[in-house]
């Protein structure tokens, strides 16, 4: 998928002035919380850990809905009126949203980007799809800063799309999975609740309370998680997933990632035959007990693999929330429960009866 700058900023226009008539007056359109200053974020685990931060303060508004593929993402016109109308933006970063710099052209948005992988030490290369400049997160800072000069300048937009020396359409050259830690989650906490102090400093006492608050139950969780897997030895720390998706979860606690269904970061890589064939020896030769699905994608490669490698398959309701959190309802509509499944799911995998979470965690 790949967007191109001066198209879209044709449609923006309409579109955000075709909407701006049917939004609330003095509020952003897809409000989902409070008042004051609007933020969007681009990823449902990103809008969580941002409300957390936010608490009654701020408005924040998700552009990605449970069970869709950052990766893939194509944004709707209501969903450039909610970046044009916004004071902040809160992204993943690393590559991720490969469709944001257009996005953020098109809306015109000339607020603040909060770039949550600022203070994250990214993973290695996707080895299958490496590109030598893959940078379609500093792009989306890069075209929030000149939204307004191309706006009125359409043959500006189209050179600067076409010679920026950016293929927003360019997979990540680390991963970009950086939720999976709930120790880079701490991280992003503090970050985002330093940025928005700053941007809205008459509710800084609240991010600031709001974010020691949420810190601690991750610290809580980290420890959980921690005291749970130790009590598997590290030889028998293996795990297969979807796609390359738990590298951070993987390094926090010892894990070894045997493979991946897709040996690729990104979801939408597509699987050769021999592929199978292989992770299935792989999984056999290692001594791997558990193949997991991710809910957000299909189950079948999966399938194929655990059944040619006589292993157990985490699917269905047992499949793993990574790429996105669950709807309401679901074992995972939160950043901590999404955790707490996750970790829990690899735990039965290894045959291992999670102790229960710690009241700090859950409260």
């Amino acid at each position: 998928m790949r967007f191109r700058a001066l198209p879209l900023v044709g449609v923006a226009a309409v579109a955000v002035t075709v909407l701006a008539g049917c939004a609330n007056p003095g509020g952003a359109a897809g409000d989902d919380s409070g008042s004051g200053i609007s933020i969007v974020a681009t990823t449902t685990q990103m809008a969580d850990l941002t409300r957390q931060v936010a608490g009654d303060a701020a408005q924040v508004t998700q552009l990605l809905q449970p069970n869709t593929s950052a990766h893939s993402f194509d944004p709707a016109p209501v969903n450039l009126l909610e970046l044009a109308e916004a004071d902040a933006l809160v992204m993943n970063g690393a590559g991720l949203e490969s469709w944001l710099g257009d996005a953020v052209l098109a809306s015109g948005f000339d607020g603040v980007t909060i770039d949550a992988s600022r203070g994250i030490e990214l993973h290695g290369s996707d080895h299958d799809h490496a590109p030598e400049d893959a940078h379609a997160d500093e792009s989306a800072t890069e075209h929030a800063e000149h939204a307004d000069e191309t706006a009125e300048e359409p043959d500006a937009a189209d050179e600067h799309t076409a010679d920026d020396g950016h293929d927003h359409a360019e997979e990540p050259t680390g991963d970009p999975h950086i939720w999976t830690s709930t120790r880079n989650a701490i991280v992003i906490v503090d970050d985002i609740a330093d940025q928005l102090e700053e941007l809205d400093p008459a509710n800084a006492d609240s991010y600031a309370a709001n974010a020691a608050a949420y810190t601690a139950r991750l610290e809580a969780l980290d420890g959980w998680a921690t005291a749970q897997i130790d009590r598997v030895p590290a030889a028998e720390r293996l795990l297969v997933t979807n796609h390359e998706s738990v590298t951070y979860l993987a390094e926090d606690y010892g894990i070894t990632y045997v493979g991946a269904v897709l040996p690729s970061f990104d979801d939408n890589a597509e699987l050769a035959a021999s592929d199978i064939a292989d992770l299935a020896a792989k999984i056999r030769a290692t001594g791997a007990t558990a193949v997991y699905s991710e809910a957000s994608l299909s189950p079948k490669s999966a399938e194929a693999i655990a059944r040619e490698a006589g292993v157990q398959l985490f699917t269905g309701e047992d499949a793993l929330y990574v790429d996105s959190l669950g709807p309401a309802g679901s074992p995972a509509s939160t950043y901590l429960d999404a955790q707490l499944h996750n970790i829990s799911q690899i735990l039965l995998g290894w045959g291992v009866t999670p102790d229960p979470v710690p009241a700090s965690v859950t409260e």
